[in-house]
């Protein structure tokens, strides 16, 4: 009878076969930007190279398409978080998105849209505002919409077409 004896071997796994899991599993999670995966791949310590390779043919299947991505993820925030363009392109920078892509992504929000959505804001703004006074109001809703990117200008235009 022979016995046979279990030796742990560790097999080492294709570097190229583990990246592409770690980007697929990075994306099944939302869709993200090249530059935000080549940084999972980098935290990861996959070399450059490989990452680069990898990147290239999840974008040869169109799992990775930064224009789609920067479109999505400008009209959404826009829409559900009233962001301005402004603080749309910085986010968009930072997760790696190319300036074409973001400037094309921005043209598809029209400046109507910013002062429509703006003035959403204030409306929302104002009912939690009630029994504030007029210079309270102005001061809060004013760096509400700051914060939210809009410049100082439309800011005060639309302050003043407001009834504070």
């Amino acid at each position: 009878m022979l016995i046979f004896k279990e030796v742990d071997m560790q097999i080492e796994a294709d570097p190229y076969s583990a990246a592409t899991k770690i980007a697929l599993n990075a994306l099944s999670r939302r869709a993200k930007s090249r530059g935000e995966l080549y940084a999972v791949l980098l935290k990861k310590n996959t070399e450059p190279d490989l990452i680069d390779r990898v990147l290239d043919r999840l974008t040869e299947h169109k799992l990775i398409d930064d224009q789609a991505f920067a479109n999505d993820w400008s009209r959404s925030r826009h829409i559900y978080k009233g962001l301005s363009r402004n603080v749309l392109a910085r986010e968009l920078r930072q997760k790696g998105v190319g300036d074409i892509e973001i400037s094309i992504a921005l043209e598809q929000i029209a400046p109507e849209s910013e002062m429509a959505v703006a003035t959403a804001l204030i409306a929302k703004k104002l009912r939690s505002l009630q029994r504030e006074n007029a210079e309270v109001k102005y001061r809060r809703i004013s760096g509400f919409l700051a914060r939210k990117g809009y410049s100082h200008h439309l800011i005060s235009q639309l302050l003043r077409e407001t009834d504070l």
